[in-house]
């Protein structure tokens, strides 16, 4: 995952020389702000493992964060992303990183795979800022929408499950996150006693159907 970033020579090398030098101004904050979200993150759901953040300079702000495994977070950074949008994205990372160190074991992910598993690091990224909308939730249940995304629940088709988190073709932006953290809110909503760690731990199938999501669009 991280190939990419640390193996392509990036664009506009002037840009991100400019934000490079404003970053090293700033560094103190943003350490301060990436700690505060790691420890407050690590009371919520415990970590085994040390916990690297590496933040490269970017020259725009369409480049994601992305845990690389347990233990290891990359940020892109645009310091139009500081505050607390950089807090609740290292929360959202944090929690990849532990369900990579407690649960990954190298299966194919499909399409609800990947919504429940980006759907749990929305709720965990709210759970520890419930103030931030950071990642953005479409709380009505639109059935129009839903019908172009129920039929691919199953595909283990990656580029398909980006279509559906990113949004595109038809799906406004970020709607898998929204969709699959909906997904995890139905579940715990009738299961409230769960911590962070139980149902981190299960599976998108679990999340699914003891939610009753689908009645949600009858």
């Amino acid at each position: 995952m991280a190939e990419n970033l640390l193996n392509t020579i990036p664009n506009g090398l002037t840009e991100i020389e400019v934000v490079s030098e404003k970053m090293e101004t700033r560094k103190a904050e943003i350490n301060q702000l990436i700690q505060e979200s790691l420890l407050k993150s690590a009371d919520l759901l415990p970590s085994q493992s040390d916990v690297a953040v590496c933040v490269f300079p970017s020259s725009t702000n369409n480049r994601g964060a992305f845990a690389v495994g347990a233990g290891k977070i990359i940020i892109p950074l645009n310091l139009n992303g500081l505050g607390d949008a950089l807090k609740s994205i290292v929360a959202h990372e944090y929690h990849h990183s532990v369900w990579a160190e407690k649960h990954a074991n190298g299966d194919r992910f499909s399409v609800l795979d990947n919504m429940v598993f980006e759907g749990k690091a929305v709720m965990f990224e709210k759970s520890v800022y419930p103030v931030y909308d950071y990642t953005p939730i479409y709380l009505t249940y639109n059935k129009v929408l839903w019908s172009k995304v129920k039929p691919d629940l199953k595909n283990y088709d990656s580029n398909r499950s980006l279509e559906i988190l990113n949004g595109g073709k038809g799906l406004p932006i970020s709607y898998g996150y929204s969709e699959g953290y909906k997904m995890v809110k139905s579940y715990l909503d009738l299961n409230p006693d769960k911590t962070p760690e139980e149902w981190t731990a299960l599976s998108a199938k679990e999340i699914f159907e003891k939610g009753n999501y689908l009645e949600n669009y009858k």
